[in-house]
């Protein structure tokens, strides 16, 4: 296995190449930083790692049939939006590194992330696995957007925001300063088509947030007053996927195919513009975090609803709906636990020998 230090060079060189001149150097210190508090901030840092050593752990997932994935699987990449009826939704929300590949592996990906996250008193990796896999086959089943208007109640209450924290998320908005140095012009043009007409003049600022993604360049544009309240709209660099630099060499760039899938409702203002990404943020915009809740993110309910998810995610093509369907009844029982297990401890010592500054 090539060593970690040398792949994590590599990556940030071709990183830096992508983004053509506009890698946002502080943020790579940042992820650097976040890398070291915990193995599971190390796995959500490192996708592009994934990627290169998935077959040497668990060879067997490269046999699996192909599908489109959401690829950077993991407890924090689930959140809510509204979709074109204005009905509050819950999904998946990055789809940043979305590639053709083995459809086990973003099942692999969400329970080994699940595993490093685990308090020592939690659920056992082996309940995590089933109750997962039981919600990727009820999703390839029946697989059906999850809207919070009506169903779902216990989770719409964990996620709607009280009025205190609405005003918040509105009050820390308003003291955002323009960076030192402009936007690039394409984010400003994206931004600018991005908002509603009558919008005004926007100054863009930027914005450091998420892990995996820091590095690329993001920016925000908020407007205080529209039609009697405050707007928001984010645009964020797009690259290839890091699939793609491991396995596939496959450039296209499949963010928004994945996210616009017929067994989802998405946000209507969430929109890819050449390798730009732009959405609306407010707070009907919002996921669960392990600092804040984990113990909502690994309840049972919750990591079903998650399988659902990821099966709704793959089931774009019906035919490859009922490849994947065949294909699981031919797997051994356990088989995503040993495999999540195993990719989990090998995170675990990569994890380790980086924080001991020996990666």
């Amino acid at each position: 296995m090539k060593a970690f230090s040398p792949s994590m060079s590599n990556y940030e060189t071709w990183l830096a190449h992508e983004l053509q001149g506009e890698l946002v150097q502080e943020d790579i210190g940042e992820k650097h930083r976040k890398m070291r508090e915990s193995s599971f901030a190390f796995l959500r840092a490192t996708y592009w790692r994934w990627a290169e050593i998935v077959y040497e752990v668990r060879p067997e997932l490269a046999g699996m049939p192909q599908v489109l994935s959401i690829g950077d699987t993991h407890l924090e990449n689930f959140g809510t939006w509204r979709d074109i009826e204005g009905r509050l939704v819950w999904g998946a929300n990055d789809f940043d590194d979305a590639a053709i590949m083995p459809y086990g592996l973003d099942l692999v990906r969400l329970v080994a992330s699940a595993i490093l996250a685990l308090p020592d008193d939690g659920i056992s990796g082996r309940a995590i696995a089933e109750l997962v896999l039981a919600g990727y086959v009820r999703g390839l089943e029946h697989p059906n957007p999850v809207v919070l208007e009506r169903d779902h109640p216990w989770l719409r209450d964990k996620l709607l925001l009280s009025e205190d924290e609405r005003k918040e998320f509105w009050k820390k908005w308003e003291s955002r300063k323009p960076g030192k140095k402009p936007a690039p012009g394409r984010f400003v043009e994206a931004l600018k088509n991005a908002l509603p007409k009558g919008s005004g003049n926007v100054t863009p600022v930027p914005v450091t947030k998420g892990t995996g993604s820091l590095g690329r360049p993001r920016f925000a544009a908020y407007v205080p007053e529209w039609r009697g309240g405050p707007v928001l709209r984010e645009a964020k660099a797009l690259v290839p996927s890091a699939w793609s630099l491991a396995r596939s060499g496959d450039h296209v760039i499949r963010t928004g195919i994945i996210a616009a899938g017929r067994m989802r409702s998405p946000d209507p203002h969430f929109a890819v513009v050449g390798r730009i990404l732009v959405r609306r943020l407010s707070p009907n915009s919002r996921k669960i975090e392990i600092k804040t809740d984990a113990k909502t993110l690994l309840n049972g309910a919750m990591l079903e609803l998650m399988g659902f998810e990821i099966a709704n995610c793959h089931s774009d093509d019906a035919a490859n709906a009922a490849t994947i369907r065949s294909d699981l009844r031919s797997r051994d029982e356990g088989w995503l636990h040993a495999a999540a297990r195993a990719a989990a401890e090998a995170t675990e010592r990569e994890w380790k020998t980086y924080r001991a500054g020996a990666g």
